[in-house]
């Protein structure tokens, strides 16, 4: 991994980081020395638990689009303990934006699919910033109805800032696809387990992500829009992606108080961008965890469990508009 590039507001840590880094490389330190690493150590931690506790949306927009934030072939390597890929749809061509394949974690077989955005240029054209065509999710809905036939368990990796948008997406149909891929997983007869892993990004993001347990990584969001587009159609401006962030309460906690996921994974002390290890030991504990518990529960109870699960979603504001046109007419 790279040196890392601090965000705005982790600018103090960096800075003791590197007077820590400094006293550690002195050849014979003093007794006063050692004592001044160990404080040192404790102040850093101190320091990294209070910023990151105290992060607003749209800091947290940027941690979860953080160059160095793990993505899913990073989650390959390290949570998985085999990977054979599957490309393409049948029909039109093998969309990069979303990768495919068998794999295998401990003792459970299983399919994967995720968005890769990818780091450097060449990687992120040639997966197109993590945004699918309509053949990246049709891709993905045969390999998951794949998986269906031969009853392997689904994992699914969202990160995206959205479908593509482009004419050529759009003139194939992107909107009919990701549409089908909602019914069709809505119904999927094997247990499907979904994770945010940075940004889930509207349309895009759900196009993958209808499972028996949604997760999303503590400092990712969910969001029906990014801020900069709900800043652009609310205030004119993306300058106001601050003041979007904020209203959307897209964040880990929200969606969790909200019950639009189920559980938040926790991410290393200053994020998953700082220790791609620890974050995909984490992982790898809630999957396997996950797939135990959904794999003893009947089919057709997953089914039920999982269409009452996105039947819900909006149901308070349902109950509230009934309410207040009740009192209206009272």
């Amino acid at each position: 991994m790279s040196k890392l590039q601090p965000l705005p507001f982790e600018r103090p840590i960096f800075e003791m980081e590197q007077q820590l880094e400094n006293l550690e490389a002195k050849p014979e330190p003093s007794s006063e020395t050692l004592d001044a690493i160990r404080n040192m150590r404790v102040e850093i931690a101190r320091l990294k638990r209070e910023i990151y506790e105290n992060l607003d949306p749209w800091d947290i927009v940027k941690v979860a689009r953080h160059q160095e934030r793990p993505q899913t072939l990073d989650y390959i390597e390290l949570v998985f303990d085999e990977f054979v890929e599957l490309h393409g749809d049948q029909a039109f061509g093998d969309d990069r934006s979303i990768l495919t394949g068998f794999a295998k974690l401990d003792d459970h077989k299983v399919m994967l699919v995720g968005h890769h955005k990818g780091r450097n240029l060449k990687e992120r054209n040639e997966h197109n910033y993590g945004m699918a065509h309509p053949e990246g999710y049709r891709k993905a809905l045969e390999k998951m109805k794949l998986a269906a036939k031969y009853g392997l368990p689904i994992i699914s990796l969202i990160d995206t800032s959205g479908a593509y948008p482009g004419v050529g997406a759009e003139e194939r149909g992107i909107s009919r696809y990701i549409a089908m891929n909602l019914r069709e997983m809505s119904v999927l007869k094997t247990p499907v387990i979904c994770v945010v892993i940075g940004e889930g990004g509207s349309g895009g993001a759900i196009g993958i992500g209808i499972g028996d347990h949604v997760c999303i990584l503590q400092y990712a969001y969910y969001s029906v829009i990014s801020p900069e587009g709900c800043a652009g159609i609310l205030w004119k401006h993306a300058k106001h992606a601050d003041k979007a962030a904020r209203a959307l309460r897209f964040t880990s906690k929200d969606l969790l108080e909200f019950g639009i996921v189920d559980e938040i994974i926790p991410e290393p002390l200053g994020g998953a961008h700082r220790d791609h290890r620890e974050m995909a030991r984490t992982l790898k504990s809630s999957l396997i965890q996950n797939l135990k518990e959904l794999g003893s529960r009947p089919i057709d109870e997953l089914l039920d469990g999982r269409y009452q699960k996105f039947r819900q979603f909006g149901r308070f504001e349902e109950e509230i508009a009934t309410q207040a046109e009740d009192a209206s007419q009272s």
